[in-house]
């Protein structure tokens, strides 16, 4: 797997989980930290770090020390990733859909070809 594929699929693990999503909601709001974050949520201190340590691993956010507080903000390197590989499969699924309009419209064609009776010359 490369780092593209390996960075595609951290993105969307993290963002499989609602907790997960909704610290990132908060962190729109700007950089947070981990106290603030916790303060907002119905789980324990601890727990908002190992959800930051996954949202960090995908590159969906980072963070900065201050003093003995670690501040989170968004990072627009896993977004960049999960848009282009989104984006990617549109991209095939509109191709896709196109492909089978024509066939369709091919189709629809051969058969009001068939339904029409020949003229005699």
């Amino acid at each position: 797997m490369n780092s593209t594929t390996c960075l595609n699929a951290k993105v969307m693990d993290a963002l499989g989980h609602q907790t997960r999503r909704t610290i990132l909601d908060l962190l729109h709001n700007g950089p947070q930290a981990v106290g603030a974050l916790a303060g907002h949520l119905p789980i324990s201190r601890p727990a908002v770090s190992k959800h930051l340590r996954i949202l960090e691993e995908a590159k969906l956010v980072a963070h900065t020390s201050q003093g003995a507080s670690n501040i989170f903000y968004l990072n627009q390197e896993g977004f960049a990733a999960a848009r282009t590989y989104i984006d990617s499969l549109w991209g095939d699924a509109l191709t896709r859909y196109q492909q089978v309009a024509e066939l369709m419209a091919e189709v629809e064609e051969t058969m009001h070809s068939q339904d029409r009776p020949e003229r005699a010359p």
